[in-house]
């Protein structure tokens, strides 16, 4: 039978480590009762290059800090997070020339959060006709389309779990839904790209004093998430009788200059869109946050895996994917700032 290269996202030739090229060859030489020989070296490939790709549409790592593969197998993650429990700094102060000068004790208190670990599996299946037809035809495209569908389901599914969390289950939050946020629901009131030029300076004056003094004054932004028909419309200027920048342009700059980070970031995200949340947060939300795995974090713990193929009665064949996600936990929720308008 006729032998084909399957290569990955890169163009680069997929390559079985020693202990799947083991499973190829001995899957190679079985026969099944009926007598037909069944080949799954191009199969085994295949699942591993789907593996590799990414169907993302929207990369939420880009969005957020995503930490994959620890805690595998766990049912919940638990945090800890500490906390100064001192007094004033000025009850520090001694006089030295006192009886019995008593000395202020400093402190730390430590409490835990938990974040639940949610398992996923799904099947793909195929028989032996599926098999033999597509080996006659010289390629394995009906076996690539099932298994990426199931990884591209997968993919999906964990980046609307990032923004929005899950309508099922109350204690998977996305992103966008944080409980513990507080929502600023004066600063935007319509879309920034329709703002008049006073309401933009407005804008512009109040959304960095909102986020410093939301957050005590410990922690300046690094991105700011906006709903996505707003973004595209942000190319307008900034002054019609001084067209020299756009209103994107004007924001990235007074972000990097006030937060003195060259690196702030301002995305935008079809999710924060009142059209696409109604079930969830029906508002269009903008989010001013610190990008920090101590301050806001989505976890992987198992990444999307894929087993071997298998059969019990050697004519229906079947593999599963599986792999394990947490929603989106703020543990730093003064650090992250809403702006809704309806």
């Amino acid at each position: 039978m006729k032998k084909y290269e399957v290569l990955n996202s890169k163009g680069e030739p997929v390559v079985l480590n020693d202990h799947e090229s083991k499973i190829a060859k001995y899957n190679q030489q079985i026969v099944n009762s009926l007598g037909f020989e069944v080949d799954i070296t191009t199969l085994t490939t295949i699942i591993k290059s789907v593996v590799e790709q990414k169907f993302f549409q929207v990369a939420p790592a880009d969005y957020l800090p995503v930490r994959v593969g620890e805690g595998a197998w766990s049912t919940k993650l638990t945090t800890y997070r500490a906390f100064d429990v001192s007094d004033d700094f000025e009850t520090g102060v001694i006089q030295s020339g006192a009886n019995n000068s008593r000395l202020a004790e400093a402190d730390s208190g430590v409490d835990s959060v938990d974040v639940k670990v949610v398992n996923w599996a799904k099947s793909v299946g195929w028989s032996l006709f599926d098999l033999q037809q597509a080996a006659l035809a010289g390629n394995w495209d009906l076996v690539t389309a099932k298994q990426r569908a199931r990884k591209r389901n997968w993919d999906l599914g964990v980046q609307k779990i990032a923004f929005l969390g899950s309508l099922s289950d109350s204690s998977v939050l996305g992103l966008l839904t944080q409980s513990n946020v507080t929502s600023n629901t004066a600063l935007i009131t319509k879309t920034i790209a329709s703002m008049s030029d006073t309401e933009f300076e407005a804008l512009i004056q109040g959304m960095l004093a909102a986020y410093r003094s939301n957050c005590n004054y410990t922690a300046y932004p690094t991105h700011f998430i906006i709903p996505e028909a707003d973004y595209n419309g942000l190319g307008v200027a900034t002054d019609e009788n001084f067209a020299m920048k756009s209103k994107l342009q004007r924001l990235q700059e007074m972000f990097a200059l006030l937060t003195r980070n060259p690196n702030f970031k301002i995305l935008p995200l079809a999710y924060a869109d009142k059209a696409n949340n109604t079930s969830y947060v029906n508002k269009n939300r903008y989010t001013l946050m610190n990008y920090d795995s101590d301050s806001v974090r989505m976890d992987v713990p198992v990444d999307y895996t894929a087993t071997l193929a298998n059969s019990i009665n050697n004519f229906q064949f079947q593999n599963v994917g599986y792999g394990q996600y947490t929603g989106v936990k703020a543990y730093r929720e003064k650090e992250m700032l809403y702006f809704d308008w309806s």
